[in-house]
């Protein structure tokens, strides 16, 4: 068996703050992501892209059959 120590919440969210016309941000097992009402869907600020359905259901651990 084995763990992995995460950094505070504090850490994680550090630079990230609200967006205007998004919601968030949240965190999302470390990764920092914005809701955004108008598209339904939620952006990554990393990467200035949206997440797939099928990419944000992976990270929430939701199993689509």
């Amino acid at each position: 068996m084995g763990y992995k120590v995460l950094g505070n919440y504090e850490d994680v969210m550090q630079g990230y703050g609200p967006r205007k016309g998004l919601e968030g941000p949240y965190n999302f097992n470390g990764r920092v992501l914005y809701y955004d009402p108008k598209e339904g869907k939620y952006w990554d600020p990393r990467t200035d892209f949206y997440v797939s359905h099928s990419e944000y259901f992976e990270m929430v651990g939701f199993i689509v059959k």
